[in-house]
């Protein structure tokens, strides 16, 4: 009896004991978070290795590649057991030689992707203004057969409430109305020349294209004025099949392990340079996010996968076969959401893309996170845009998710260019990015209900017209809804 007695007390206590633990708060787990982050993140420090032992990361390239295999390694050693190559094989460009003579002179340039693997061109130079279809239908016959001249923005002086559009979808107005060659000058001081592709479906266009620095396109545009002036361009590129991999790391949830929350940010970048800002930034602090799951033990109710996508600068090549793999596989319904990280950092707000049912849910989040810093101001929205790794998941319904960012203004003159290394980062930004969307990360997967649910077709429609999205859909050839 003396035994039985003693076995009883001390069940007794046990049971006392374990109901008196408290249940964490999510505030609690925030300021746990934030203060292993604060101390632990590896975001800058990786993304300072991998600029200076691997260089840019071209998909398809030996650096791409080494890339992959760096951040595959990397989710091994921050704990993950389920670590996995998704790979894709698709044709891959890549530059070659490049020479652009203006009325007799050489001019520095850079080829914009996707121009086609030889081209001779020579033509009168005409200037088409912003490039936009209203700029063609008021003189339609003017470029064709010659070369176009485009800005590759908005040209100060320009009418109100012209919605400007990607350097692919002005390139594919060029082609349409009959242009030969194509020629981009750049919004940003001091000469610096801009790539990128110049396809909206990431296949070669037909004619070449090329980026020509501020300083030398406003001259070529006022030397218009006065007088015809003629441009050669000669470029030679190079396009082949290739193999190239997402990187996933998987931690499995706790209640609903068939819901899956996505977090991705494109690992790849242009050959310019090291492409630390675009998208360096955004992909390793997706790294960093996901060590930060592993070093705080953190355990939502859904699934989490951690996503480096390749082939985003080509044409969204990654993120495009990951969707068509879920469509084809029955999949597709199991994503419930995408939280995108392309040059994204230092997050004052959140933005929530698509149908939500609860707004406050995340405005909620962010004063939890104002209160532990505020820096995070809590500021939010519900708007999307293309072209990068979220475009594919929003076409099919799924709610998308990134944050509103506070970063230096003067970064962004590096974007696509060769100025686009280490020595922009910023690393409290960087920092601030890992704890903020670690909180945002865990709150959604870890939600009782979701605030926002897959979106039909009609109501995915809806969504692309409220944000302005159609005329570019169409353009690329996206708009699967009537004409």
């Amino acid at each position: 009896m003396g035994k039985l007695h003693t076995n009883i007390i001390l069940l007794t206590s046990a049971v006392a004991f374990l109901s008196g633990c408290k249940t964490e708060t999510r505030p609690e787990l925030f300021a746990r978070v934030n203060n292993e982050v604060t101390q632990n993140s590896k975001a800058y420090a990786t993304l300072g290795e991998a600029t200076s032992t691997i260089g840019h990361r071209l998909t398809g390239s030996e650096n791409g590649h080494k890339a992959e295999e760096y951040t595959y390694n990397k989710f091994k050693e921050y704990g993950f057991d389920d670590v996995a190559y998704q790979e894709f094989e698709v044709t891959s460009w890549s530059r070659g030689d490049l020479n652009v003579a203006i009325d007799g002179e050489a001019v520095p340039a850079v080829t914009l992707a996707h121009s086609p693997v030889m081209a001779d061109v020579t033509g009168e130079v005409i200037d088409m203004g912003n490039g936009l279809e209203k700029d063609y239908e008021a003189k339609p016959a003017s470029v064709k057969d010659k070369i176009a001249l485009i800005y590759i923005g908005i040209l100060e002086g320009s009418e109100e409430g012209l919605h400007n559009l990607h350097r692919s979808e002005k390139a594919a107005i060029a082609i349409k109305y009959g242009a030969k060659g194509l020629i981009i000058l750049n919004q940003v001081d001091s000469g610096v020349l801009l790539t990128g592709t110049a396809s909206v479906t990431g296949e070669l266009i037909g004619i070449p294209a090329v980026c020509i620095g501020k300083e030398n396109g406003m001259a070529l545009k006022d030397k218009l004025k006065t007088k015809k002036v003629e441009a050669h361009i000669t470029m030679t590129n190079n396009s082949s099949p290739i193999k190239a991999r997402n990187v996933v790391a998987t931690l499995k949830g706790a209640q609903f392990p068939e819901e899956k929350i996505l977090i991705g940010g494109h690992l790849d970048s242009w050959d310019l340079a090291t492409g630390a800002i675009d998208n360096g930034i955004g992909s390793f602090s997706v790294l960093d996010i996901a060590r930060a799951f592993k070093a705080n033990k953190l355990q939502p109710k859904r699934t989490v996968q951690f996503v480096m996508f390749m082939g985003e600068e080509e044409g969204l090549l990654g993120s495009s076969y990951m969707i068509e793999q879920a469509v084809k596989e029955g999949s597709i319904n199991s994503i419930k959401y995408m939280m995108n990280l392309d040059m994204s950092g230092n997050p004052i707000g959140i933005n929530a893309g698509g149908e939500l049912s609860d707004t406050t849910f995340f405005k909620t989040v962010g004063a939890e996170i104002n209160k532990i810093d505020t820096i995070f101001s809590n500021k939010f929205s519900n708007r999307s845009s293309l072209h990068s790794d979220h475009e594919p998941f929003m076409l099919e319904g799924v709610p998308i998710l990134g944050v509103i960012s506070n970063l230096d203004r003067s970064i962004y003159k590096c974007y696509h260019s060769d100025c686009d290394d280490f020595s922009l980062v910023n690393e409290q930004h960087m920092i601030n990015t890992a704890r903020f969307g670690t909180m945002i990360l865990y709150a959604v997967a870890d939600a009782e209900k979701l605030p926002a649910e897959k979106m039909d077709s009609e109501t995915t429609k809806q969504f692309m017209i409220d944000n302005n999205l159609k005329e570019a859909l169409i353009i690329a050839g996206d708009w699967k809804w009537e004409k």
